[in-house]
């Protein structure tokens, strides 16, 4: 793929500059930095407008789970195209959505029997959240409208996700409008200490929690911070101890890149509502599912006036469902997670290696993710844009979190694209 005729690079950059706003960033910044002008992915790569190439090392935004451009999902989404694109969910379904929720239940966490689907991984936040309060008001538990989240969480932007998150950077301008989360402090004085306080807060208001809502292992904006299974399988255990609900947001851990299909599963627990996007559709089209158990589920019954009161124009599109369903098909195929534990060893060995450069100053390792501190900045930090700034010399695109540098590749990556990823990661630090 190339431009359209007679349109340069600089004419793209021009557009984009005059109409576009983008996501994250500043006026004055947009108006000024060069982006990458990509014309085409081919597996873990991005094709840029003069047909440079960088290894995603971050599978665009932790979406393109088995690549770009998989020749299957492309010829999945033809087929699909040429029989139904849209129809409205009221009253109406076909087979693509019916098989998927079915196919959902044989990979999710055993119990995950229902499937709400939606439009990105922040929607299914919502709608979780949603369902939980919803849930309580119409079950005797009207006094349950609180949610615990962690310190450090991000669970999306929508008012109610972005109410979840702890961290200032996306959501502290919209503080009049979010609405109030218990929440632990920050994991200082180790993991315990949170989950001692959780446990805490939930025993003294029981009837006031309507939900825990938790980033199982990894909290990916915080910085990749990572816990162990055992936080999550204490979260169960007080969630169930006092009968409220646990959501596990998957968004970012789903899918295979902790080396489970579900970083729920690692801890051998079952949520109550379970978040899914990003490799949903492993980035070809934008879905997103939240999955419940049936205790949840028969809570809604009862007449019209119970129904869960949450509907989007394009939930159970399609296109997007037919290509989901194919995403599971490649996934059990070619036994993706099954291969991520081979490529997960690889990381782990290169960033204890990393560990070892001057200024770096912690790493950590899980699945398919790598993270590096360089320094104490977070998000105002800039020693993460350096590092990116050097990587794409090299050929690799890296977006850091500050001062936070991290690769999480496609999943299905080669041994000698993920080896030359971890040297341009290595060498960018370095220098």
């Amino acid at each position: 793929m190339r431009l359209p005729s007679g349109l340069s690079r600089e004419d793209v950059i021009a557009l984009e500059r005059r109409h576009v706003w983008p996501p994250y960033t500043s006026s004055e910044k947009h108006e000024q930095q060069e982006p990458l002008v990509i014309v085409r992915g081919e597996g873990a790569w991005i094709v840029d407008a003069d047909e440079r190439r960088y290894l995603d090392g971050v599978s665009s935004w932790w979406t393109c789970t088995l690549g770009h451009d998989p020749p299957r999902l492309r010829r999945v989404l033809r087929e699909q195209a040429e029989q139904l694109i849209h129809v409205a969910a009221g009253g109406i379904t076909h087979a693509p959505i019916a098989l998927l929720a079915k196919e959902l239940t044989e990979v999710a966490p055993a119990g995950l029997t229902r499937t709400h689907f939606s439009d990105d991984g922040s929607t299914s936040v919502e709608v979780a959240i949603k369902i939980a309060f919803q849930h309580w008001q119409q079950n005797g538990r009207a006094k349950r409208h609180r949610f615990v989240a962690l310190a450090g969480a991000y669970h999306g932007d929508t008012i109610g996700a972005a109410s979840l998150a702890a961290l200032e950077e996306f959501s502290g301008v919209f503080g009049p409008l979010l609405f109030e989360i218990v929440r632990p402090p920050p994991p200082d004085q180790g993991w315990d200490a949170v989950i001692d306080h959780v446990e805490r807060e939930l025993r003294a208001r029981p009837d006031e929690i309507a939900g825990v809502v938790v980033e199982p292992l990894i909290q990916g904006a915080a910085g990749m911070r990572m816990h162990p299974p055992e936080v999550l399988q204490r979260l169960r255990a007080i969630t169930r101890e006092i009968d409220t609900f646990l959501i596990a947001d998957e968004v970012f851990t789903g899918y295979g890149r902790t080396g489970h299909m579900f970083a729920c599963q690692r801890a051998g627990i079952t949520p109550d509502l379970m978040c899914i996007a990003k490799g949903f559709t492993a980035g070809i089209l934008p879905m997103a599912a939240t999955m419940a158990t049936d205790r949840v589920y028969d809570g809604f019954r009862g007449g019209p006036s119970r129904a869960l009161m949450h509907g989007h124009t394009f939930c159970g599109h399609p296109l997007g469902a037919a290509i989901a369903r194919e995403v599971l098909a490649i996934y059990r195929d070619e036994k993706i997670v099954e291969g991520v534990a081979p490529r997960a060893a690889i990381i782990e060995r290169r960033f204890a290696r990393i560990a070892e450069i001057p200024g770096v100053r912690r790493v950590r390792a899980l699945g398919m993710i790598g993270a590096a501190d360089l320094g104490e900045g977070g998000y105002s930090g800039a020693m993460g844009h350096r590092v990116y700034e050097e990587a794409l010399r090299r050929g690799a695109y890296l977006r850091p979190l500050g001062d936070t540098v991290y690769v999480a590749p496609p999943l299905n990556v080669s041994f000698e694209e993920l080896e030359q990823l971890l040297d341009v990661f290595e060498e960018s630090i370095r220098a």
